[in-house]
């Protein structure tokens, strides 16, 4: 007889446990390379939930996989003997299951398959905007508030939230700012799922986006075509020389709303003028009014934001002001 210790056999092998997670912002079925061949080479692949949207497309690609929970001790007993075990995660990442198989490990009394996690899907650049795109859906349908509000309901808090954005970004506040520009992204999301609404005319955020990527890719020649623009002053021109094109208006002051305020919008009107190279003397008149009109288009033809620099010295009157609150309080 061979006296010496028979080599071990595959069956004292511990095994492998590997855990599949995809993000749900990708299209089902678009799994990474390494994802597929550890399903192909698993000996058995389990998903606690059957609605799982990743289901039907591994089982057209041939993967059986059993609808099942599995404890901590029932996935270590299932990898047994060298077998590799997948699991395809739940939203939520299976926290059960790690928090179980942590705890065996911790034991000592357990020889513990290998524990891999590997992403079969990475989110994209932009992916969590269709979380939002989601999350408005679902506000929109429950809502009892949010499912009235109209586009001329809604109008008043675009115009709060640009100006607490531009309030974020001249204070210089990183956190306020990150959080304004979400405001302001809400207000777009807001606006084109009401759209959808629309009877006759209904577009999507979908719409909305396309729009927006077909206009930057078009008045961007310089990027996306052939034309050269080495300095800003080229790149204003081929924009507005695109713009233009696509607006064919009959006047530069076609497009400029009235609304906005006061000294923004002379200084708009000048710069188009200028721009368009209209010598039009500015109008003098009797009061304040003209008297501001002509420091906002002197302003703009400088460089300067008229609008801006008013909220500047603005809040240098309000310290004043805080100031001397304080004084008189003493």
């Amino acid at each position: 007889m061979n006296a010496t210790s028979p080599a071990p056999t595959s069956e004292a092998a511990p095994g492998r446990v590997v855990l599949l997670t995809t993000s749900h912002r990708v299209a089902p079925g678009l799994l990474s390379w390494p994802a597929w061949q550890a399903l192909h080479a698993a000996d058995r692949v389990l998903c606690a939930d059957g609605a799982h949207p990743q289901l039907p497309y591994l089982r057209e690609a041939g993967i059986p996989v059993e609808e099942a929970a599995p404890t901590a001790e029932e996935i270590v007993d299932a990898c047994a003997g060298g077998r590799t075990v997948v699991v395809v995660a739940t939203g939520e990442g299976e926290p059960v299951l790690t928090d179980g198989l942590a705890r065996l490990a911790g034991t000592g009394r357990v020889r513990m398959p290998e524990l891999e996690l590997l992403p079969a899907s990475y989110d994209l650049p932009g992916a969590r905007l269709l979380d939002l795109v989601q999350v408005m859906d679902r506000i929109r349908a429950e809502c009892p508030w949010s499912s009235r509000q109209t586009h001329k309901g809604l109008a008043k808090y675009g115009i709060e939230e640009a100006y607490e954005l531009v309030e974020a970004i001249e204070e210089g506040d990183r956190d306020e700012l990150r959080e304004e520009l979400g405001d302001v992204l809400l207000q777009v999301v807001f606006h084109a799922r009401i759209a959808e609404e629309h009877p006759e005319e209904p577009f999507s955020v979908d719409d909305v986006a396309g729009g927006i990527v077909a206009k930057l890719i078009h008045r961007h020649p310089h990027v996306f075509g052939g034309e050269t623009a080495d300095t800003p002053e080229d790149v204003k021109a081929h924009w507005l020389r695109t713009k233009a094109e696509e607006k064919r208006r009959s006047s530069v002051t076609e497009g400029v709303p009235l609304g906005q305020p006061g000294l923004a919008l002379a200084a708009k009107l000048g710069s188009r003028a200028r721009t368009a190279g209209l010598d039009v003397p500015v109008p003098v008149g009797e009061g304040v009014g003209y008297e501001l009109l002509g420091l906002a288009v002197r302003a703009e033809a400088a460089g300067v934001d008229p609008e801006a620099a008013l909220r500047a010295a603005a809040r240098v009157y309000r310290d004043a002001i805080r100031t001397a609150e304080g004084q008189s309080g003493d």
